[in-house]
């Protein structure tokens, strides 16, 4: 497709949720402030687009959320035609306990293309 832009989106817990984690309270208080889930998710999706290389426009998004949910609202906000996700958790327990590629095909805005993942 001539002129799309591809949007790399990553979701995250905000830190906020995190605190309710076991894992998390055994940390040390020094360590809960160097913790930044949302600069993380940001990095991930800018590096997304860098892969992309120079001749592909890409389009960063990191928002908090779970991620069926962010990808399905960032596709509705830029009108999208096409949502392209991983078929990651689409076997075992986790097809039964609701799995992102699942969630998203129920709810997205636009077509989604599911593709396996090694």
């Amino acid at each position: 497709m001539s002129g799309a832009t591809v949007h790399v989106v990553t979701a995250y817990r905000p830190t906020s949720e995190l605190f309710f984690h076991p894992e998390f309270a055994a940390l040390p208080a020094e360590v809960h402030e160097q913790i930044d889930p949302a600069g993380g998710a940001r990095q991930t999706a800018e590096h997304g687009v860098e892969l992309l290389g120079a001749s592909v426009t890409g389009e960063a998004h990191a928002l908090p959320g779970s991620a069926a949910d962010v990808l399905c609202d960032v596709a509705a906000s830029v009108t999208a035609d096409l949502i392209v996700v991983g078929n990651r958790g689409m076997t075992g327990a986790r097809r039964m306990l609701g799995s992102v590629p699942n969630s998203v095909t129920h709810h997205a805005p636009c077509a989604v293309l599911i593709l396996p993942t090694t």
